[in-house]
């Protein structure tokens, strides 16, 4: 299979189930933005160790997950053949940012992001992760999404926060406070 089809070109791509759609619409870059985080999550995985590797991993292959079901129309038959959404995915970074939290100095001010190659890294992907939460948000006043994707979004963003702040931690870092 070719990589290229030049079926593009004219401005429209395929979305699952086999419709059409303009590469502006809004439901491409909600799962755009969805799959540039995956991204920049790959990027901070390169610098990381277990276990946090295994943990950004698992966080990646839940976003292919959360991009299928906004890449393919609440409504559609296609629907029935996603991956499942889980519940147990937010609990678990819950639980994980509870445990982050724990090993931290509580915050009494904001921080700027960066420290580590790491932590900063992970700052840089918690960015992008509001942004699809927006995204995410935004698309759901006009078409249906899964009602797991924007609890999931947003406790993501919280957990990349957290462990943003841990990995800082780890390698000896201190938080950057933000100066009034």
């Amino acid at each position: 299979m070719k990589l290229y089809t030049r079926s593009g070109d004219n401005g429209t791509t395929g979305i699952f189930g086999g419709e059409r759609t303009r590469k502006s619409d809004p439901r491409l870059d909600c799962y755009g933005t969805v799959d540039e985080l995956n991204a920049q999550i790959g990027l901070a995985a390169v610098v990381a160790t277990a276990p946090l590797l295994e943990d950004l991993r698992l966080v990646q292959h839940e976003l292919f997950v959360v991009g299928s079901h906004l890449a393919t129309p609440a409504d559609g038959p296609a629907t029935q053949h996603l991956p499942s959404l889980d519940e147990t995915s937010v609990g678990r970074l819950e639980m994980q940012i509870d445990a982050a939290e724990a090993q931290l100095t509580p915050l009494q001010n904001f921080i700027l992001p960066g420290g580590s190659e790491l932590g900063a890294r992970l700052h840089m992907a918690r960015t992008v992760c509001r942004r699809a939460e927006r995204r995410a948000v935004g698309f759901a006043l006009d078409r249906p999404i899964h009602p797991l994707i924007v609890p999931y979004l947003n406790r993501l963003g919280d957990w990349l926060f957290a462990i943003s702040r841990l990995a800082n931690h780890q390698a000896g870092v201190a938080d950057i406070l933000w100066k009034k």
